[in-house]
């Protein structure tokens, strides 16, 4: 779900996807939403699907998303109305909560931050300024993108969202290719262009950011951050998704045993009801083997102890279960040592 200002069809839920004529639906001028609708359609391949809620430059984004809830349950949510200040940020997190806790959905908010102000800023006033908006923040539902080429945000989600690649994939991967329609690299007040050590200290600050490797053609992307403290779980968004995405469906499982007798305290039931309840964790492990190629499925298949149902009084159930995603290499050193022994 896309929110920002726009042009067209102000206030209303608009339907899009990988066809959409955007000038149509969203107007012929550029825009703050249009812009980033744009990149996100260009990254999202052949089956991308969205929505958009364009905005009057009065509206509150946070306001309008109540209402596309009415009509719409998302799993990203891409606010283009920039973040200025840390409490932007902390703003954004209570909604994606108020919406976990009021509604039962789980939605991670994707939010611009500003690109560089090329008259009067340079890199290490740009980095400042960024630190001052994310470095107080605790926030894991949410990620800051910089809008360092004017359309990183719709870039960053149409990554996430091209069906070329499943949820656990971070957007860093490589071998999906190249990001596209990128805009042009921007220089400081001075002249100077963005560079990689930049983009690292952009990338150290939680910020969300492009990604070169010196003599491989192309950007690619770095991590989606996300704003979790130290330490913390939800460090980059595939560990969000795949947690959510299970949630959501074992969530409808245990509606459906709502006053259900099927799910009672008796052994047999317990055991029986970790299959029921397993049912979802089951599915995402599913790997797909082409030839030779074996794809892993979004998390590694449930174990024995990764799923408990508990009794804490005669009619209330507590279940727990456990997601395991697959190690992803993001750093990569080979080591190579040099034998000038005579082959003896």
């Amino acid at each position: 779900m896309f929110l920002g200002v726009g042009d067209t069809n102000k206030g209303a839920v608009v339907a899009l996807n990988s066809q959409s004529d955007l000038d149509q639906l969203l107007g012929a001028n550029d825009s703050q939403l249009k812009t980033q609708v744009m990149a996100a359609q260009a990254n999202g391949g052949e089956n991308w699907q969205a929505w958009a809620l364009p905005l009057d430059v009065s509206d509150d984004w946070k306001a309008a998303l109540d209402t596309a809830m009415q009509s719409v349950s998302q799993e990203l949510v891409a606010a283009c109305t920039q973040a200025l200040v840390s409490n932007d940020l902390n703003v954004a997190f209570a909604k994606a909560e108020s919406i976990r806790t009021s509604l039962g959905r789980r939605v991670g908010i994707l939010i611009a931050t500003p690109g560089i102000d090329d008259t009067s800023q340079t890199w290490s006033d740009y980095l400042a300024a960024q630190a001052a908006i994310v470095d107080p923040v605790n926030a894991y539902r949410v990620s800051p993108a910089p809008l360092l080429h004017g359309n990183n945000l719709g870039v960053l989600v149409g990554r996430l969202c091209n069906r070329a690649v499943r949820i656990a994939a971070t957007p860093m991967r490589v071998a999906t290719g190249p990001v596209l329609s990128l805009g042009s690299v921007t220089n400081d007040k001075d002249g100077v262009p963005l560079d990689n050590a930049m983009s690292s200290s952009l990338d150290a600050l939680r910020l969300s950011v492009p990604q070169t490797y010196p003599d491989y053609p192309g950007t690619c992307w770095g991590d989606c951050n996300l704003l979790d403290a130290e330490g913390g779980d939800y460090q980059v968004i595939e560990n969000l998704r795949v947690v959510d995405k299970a949630a959501r469906a074992i969530r409808v499982l245990a509606i459906f045993r709502v006053g259900n007798s099927q799910l009672n305290s008796t052994t047999i039931s317990i055991a029986s009801n970790k299959t029921y309840f397993s049912r979802p964790l089951r599915e995402m492990a599913r790997s797909i083997r082409i030839g030779t190629d074996e794809f892993p499925g979004e998390i590694k298949p449930p174990k024995d102890g990764d799923i408990e149902i508990v009794w804490p009084t005669r009619d209330k159930v507590e279940v727990y279960l456990k997601v395991t995603p697959y190690n992803s290499p993001k750093s990569i050193t080979a080591n190579i040592a040099l034998d000038l022994s005579n082959g003896g």
